[in-house]
């Protein structure tokens, strides 16, 4: 009997969107944090910092949010002026609640490019024993 590998379809777009939905229904609200490097990326440059962004995504700040199976979208304003957002979902890294930090940081997945090993700049990693936030960036906390 042979066997066969079966290949499998990309987790994060089921990820984000479910990370997205409880977020939300936790009532707080969704922030990502996407590699402005990655081919396809398009957001707006003026507020990329380190080769990354972080866009909140919750309803009251974008409209049309649409999360396909291969990229994030959605229109909004950055400064008043408005912009379509698309993101390749492999250019996400993290999603979390910007009120308490929880959420999820990924990690490269069969396929999907990877320039910085998947892991979170040492600015992002939480540290234990911090009791405060770190300023200008997000604390993240790895969901199980």
């Amino acid at each position: 009997m042979s066997e066969h590998k079966v290949t499998m379809n990309s987790s994060r777009p089921y990820l984000v969107r479910a990370f997205n939905d409880w977020i939300l229904d936790n009532h707080c609200t969704p922030h990502i944090v996407v590699d402005a490097g990655i081919q396809g990326v398009q957001v707006p440059a003026d507020h990329v910092a380190n080769g990354q962004i972080v866009l909140n995504i919750s309803p009251s700040a974008v409209k049309a949010l649409m999360i396909g199976d291969d990229a994030l979208e959605f229109s909004a304003r950055f400064g008043g002026v408005p912009m379509q957002v698309y993101i390749p979902l492999q250019a996400v890294m993290a999603i979390y609640a910007r009120e308490n930090g929880e959420g999820m940081v990924f990690g490269s997945e069969p396929g999907s490019p990877d320039p910085d090993g998947g892991r979170p700049s040492k600015s992002q990693e939480p540290r234990e024993g911090d009791k405060e936030r770190p300023a200008g960036r997000p604390s993240l906390k790895v969901v199980k």
